[in-house]
C-alpha cells in the first residue's frame, strides 16, 4: 500500500518522541538524537509514497534514524568518533572498545529504576538547571506530536515565546554543557514538578487538540495515562504523582460520552453518564481518596477531587456546585493562572448565577483563547443578551483550530440566530 504524507503524519505523531527516546539513550546528546529522527522522517516522506508503507514504520524510523547518526559520526571524522567514544567511557565506564556504528546500534545498559524510555527522556531532559517552562517546553517537543503551536496554546501563551523558551533551552545545554544523563534515584523528585507538567500537557493536548478534525488524540492520551501509571509505581508515596493519575482517569472515563454517534460534541450536563466508563472512574475516584489521606494537597490533587465531584454526582443537575467552587477556591489560591480561574467562573455561574460568573469572566486577561469567548457566549446566552452571545460566539469560532469544536460553536450560534428570528423565518 502506497503511504501518502497524511500516513507520515500519522506515524511522525506517534513515533517521534519515542525514536528520539530510545536514540537519545545511545548517544546520550538530544541535539544529535532529534536532528537524525528528523532526517529518518525527512526520508520517510521522499520513499514511503514510492516503495509504500514498511511493515513496521516505528522500527523503519529508528533504523533509518541510526544509520544517520552513524554517518554523522563518520562524517564527523576520526577526532569526532574518539571524543564521542571518551563520553561514552565516561558515561557507561570502562574502555568502549565497539565502533561507534556498534555503540549506536546496540545502545547502553538498561537503569533499573527508570527502564521505560518515553518516561527517562522526559526525567532527563526536565533538568532542574533551566527555567520549569523552558524545560516543560523543550521536554514537550522533543517528545513529539506536539507541535510549538499546540505547546503554547497550552500554556496561553503566544507561539512565538514558546518557541523562544525552548530555543533558550537548548542553548542553555549546548553551552553549559549538561550532558545527557539519566537522573539517579536520588535526583527524581526535583525534576518531578516538570515531569508532572509535562504529561498533563500531553493529555491535556489527547483529552481535547488544539487543532484538526477529530475532538482529542486518543494516542496522545493513553500514553500520558501510561507515563502517568509508571510514575506512580515509581514514586507511590508522592500525592501530585497519584493526583495526576485520577485526573486523567476520570477524564478519560467520560470519554464515550463526550461525543455522539455523529461525533458532535456533547457538553457534560448533557452527557448520558450510563456510558462513562465506571472502572476508569472508580479507580480515579479511589485514587483521590488516596492520595488526600497523604495530607499534602496540591494542583493536581485539587483537580482531581473536582472531577471526582462530577463522577459522583448521579446526574448533571445533582452536581454539588458549592464543593466545586470551593475546590476551585483552594486551587486559585495554590495556582491563580487564568485557565483555573475561568473554570472557577464556570462553577460560580452555577451558584450564584451567570451574571456572577460573567463578571469574574471579564477579568480573565484570556482574551486569545477560544475558551475564554466561548465561555462568554454561554453566560451572555443565559442571561438574555443574544446580540453579545452571538458576537462571543463568532470570536470563539475565530480562534479555535479543532473541527469539532468549531462545528459545536457555529451549531450554538446558528441555534442563538434561529431563536432570534422573527417567527415564519429560519
Amino acid at each position: 500500500m502506497l503511504a501518502g504524507p497524511d500516513d507520515v503524519a500519522d506515524v511522525y505523531r506517534r513515533e517521534y518522541g519515542r525514536a528520539v527516546s530510545v536514540l537519545a539513550r545511545s548517544l546520550r546528546d538530544l541535539d544529535a538524537a532529534e536532528e537524525a529522527v528528523q532526517e529518518a522522517f525527512a526520508e520517510a516522506a521522499r520513499t514511503w509514497p514510492v516503495t509504500g508503507l514498511p511493515p513496521s514504520p516505528a522500527g523503519w524510523v529508528l533504523t533509518t534514524a541510526r544509520r544517520r547518526a552513524v554517518d554523522r559520526l563518520r562524517r564527523e571524522g576520526t577526532r569526532g568518533v574518539r571524543e564521542h567514544r571518551a563520553v561514552l567511557e565516561g558515561l557507561v565506564g570502562g574502555a568502549v572498545t565497539a565502533s561507534a556504528e556498534e555503540v549506536v546500534m546496540s545502545g547502553l545498559p538498561v537503569d533499573e529504576h527508570l527502564p521505560d524510555d518515553r518516561l527517562r527522556l522526559v526525567f532527563t531532559a526536565c533538568h532542574p538547571a533551566l527555567a520549569l517552562p523552558s524545560r516543560v517546553a523543550l521536554t514537550l517537543r522533543l517528545l513529539g506530536g506536539l507541535t510549538t503551536a499546540e505547546i503554547a496554546h497550552a500554556f496561553g501563551v503566544p507561539e512565538a515565546t514558546t518557541a523562544q523558551r525552548i530555543v533558550r533551552a537548548k542553548a542553555k545545554i549546548r553551552d553549559a554543557g549538561i550532558p545527557y544523563r539519566v537522573p539517579g534515584p536520588a535526583e527524581l523528585p526535583d525534576r518531578l514538578a516538570g515531569v508532572l507538567a509535562v504529561v498533563h500537557v500531553v493529555f491535556t493536548e489527547g483529552h481535547t487538540a488544539t487543532a484538526g478534525p477529530e475532538l482529542g488524540r486518543v494516542d496522545l492520551a493513553t500514553e500520558a495515562v501510561r507515563l502517568g501509571r509508571l510514575l506512580a509505581r515509581l514514586m507511590p508515596d508522592e500525592p501530585e504523582v497519584l493526583g495526576l493519575l485520577a485526573l486523567m482517569l476520570l477524564a478519560e472515563s467520560r470519554r464515550p460520552a463526550r461525543t455522539d454517534d455523529d461525533g458532535r460534541i456533547v457538553l457534560l450536563a448533557d452527557q448520558d453518564r450510563s456510558r462513562w466508563d465506571e472502572a476508569l472512574a472508580w479507580e480515579g475516584r479511589t485514587l483521590v481518596r488516596r492520595c488526600l489521606r497523604l495530607g499534602r494537597p496540591g494542583p493536581y490533587q485539587l483537580q482531581a477531587a473536582i472531577a471526582a465531584v462530577h463522577s459522583d454526582a448521579p446526574s448533571a443537575d445533582r452536581t454539588d456546585w458549592p464543593q466545586v467552587v470551593a475546590l476551585y477556591d483552594h486551587l486559585h489560591a495554590l495556582t491563580p493562572t487564568p485557565f483555573v480561574a475561568l473554570n472557577r467562573a464556570v462553577a460560580v455561574a452555577e451558584v450564584d448565577g451567570p451574571a456572577a460568573g460573567l463578571a469574574l469572566v471579564d477579568a480573565i486577561p484570556l482574551e486569545r483563547n477560544h475558551l475564554w469567548h466561548a465561555v462568554r457566549a454561554d453566560l451572555l446566552r443565559r442571561l438574555g443578551r443574544d446580540d453579545d452571545a452571538a458576537a462571543a460566539y463568532a470570536a470563539a469560532i475565530e480562534r479555535t483550530g479543532n473541527d469539532r469544536e468549531r462545528a459545536f460553536l457555529t451549531g450554538r450560534l446558528g441555534a442563538l440566530g434561529a431563536a432570534r428570528a422573527p417567527r415564519g423565518q429560519a
